[in-house]
């Protein structure tokens, strides 16, 4: 992936991202794709639902925690009473086998924990990649050579071998979730320090920067003024495409029993409790793979719909290739 949006950058082309006027392009060519405009809807939709979860929880008049003894059949091991998991007025999507805690209210909580790890994990690897990488760039050899060690070695390192060790030394009492997201952001920053550092190198030697280094500005200044300005169409490109990963990741993690922790609802610790219950109980199972497929889709849509919004010679090579095609038939 980091050569994909490396390479959608030659040098000499115009990254910047020029104000209101810079706003108004990036939405009249992302009008053009309705693939992207439809995964739009569809994440604001569910990052809505996970903003709005108390209040849907209220309306339901459910709580995520609350065990429904009598909604299950003791029986046949605590498969849900009535059809459909026991979806009713009271449960809209039923309830958990065994426990019978509501779905709808663990759904749309577990959205709220599994968005959130994810957005917060790519702001973490962002903000470390974006001042390690324009360092690299402007700092002298040695810091470079340095620096550009450093993320090799944490591109290096396995992220769920090394998630798994640091969650497991963590004491219980800090909250998971917070604690999944740093260790995530803290492990993956390696591949936007690359980006970063890549782009700063051939914004350096670009005229206007090389003035503003020749008259005296400080690294930090030149940075500030010059870089990220420009940079910020790359990291934003590369942001999109790093939140379906991570939210990937936090669903494994939580899946191998060292993520979110119960009674705390997230949609990779609920498929951990559902890979039993397949056959009795589907729903189970359905609704939060269902939703984490859902979600990782849409986000990785938008992200490809913004690299080409931000990036017209993307569509631009598309048409022309297109073109060349339909000459060589005729």
């Amino acid at each position: 992936m980091t050569e994909v949006i490396v390479a959608s950058q030659a040098p000499g082309t115009d990254i910047s991202v020029p104000g209101a006027s810079g706003a108004r392009q990036f939405w009249r060519r992302l009008r053009t794709q309705p693939a992207a405009l439809v995964a739009a809807a569809v994440v604001a939709l569910l990052v809505l639902v996970a903003l709005a979860a108390p209040l849907l929880t209220a309306v339901e008049g459910q709580d995520p925690t609350t065990y429904h003894p009598t909604l299950v059949d003791s029986a046949r091991g605590g498969v849900p009473l009535g059809s459909f998991g026991g979806v009713s007025g009271d449960h809209w999507l039923g309830v958990e086998p065994q426990t019978g805690r509501d779905l709808f209210a663990r759904l749309v909580n577990g959205a709220r924990v599994s968005l959130g790890v994810a957005f917060a994990a790519t702001l973490v690897q962002v903000l470390i990649g974006v001042v390690v990488g324009v360092a690299a760039a402007l700092g002298n050899r040695w810091v470079d050579q340095l620096l550009s060690r450093v993320t090799d070695i944490i591109i290096a390192m396995p992220l769920m071998i090394m998630s798994l060790a640091l969650l497991a030394i963590v004491p219980s009492g800090f909250p998971r979730p917070v604690l999944v997201a740093l260790i995530i952001g803290l492990v993956a920053w390696g591949s936007t320090a690359k980006i970063v550092r890549a782009h700063a190198l051939t914004l350096k030697e670009l005229d206007h920067v090389a003035a503003a280094r020749l008259s005296g500005w400080g690294p930090w200044r030149v940075a500030r003024r010059e870089l990220l300005p420009a940079l910020a169409a790359p990291v934003i490109t590369y942001a999109a495409l790093l939140v379906p990963m991570n939210i990937t990741v936090e669903a494994a993690l939580s899946f191998l029993g060292v993520g979110v922790k119960p009674p705390t609802p997230s949609w990779g610790q609920m498929l951990t409790a559902a890979d039993v219950w397949y056959q009795a109980a589907p729903q189970y199972l359905l609704l939060p793979a269902g939703s984490l497929f859902l979600t990782v889709l849409a986000l990785t849509v938008l992200g490809d719909g913004v690299r080409t919004a931000l990036d017209p010679r993307a569509a631009s090579r598309l048409r022309v290739g297109t073109g060349r095609k339909r000459e060589a038939r005729a």
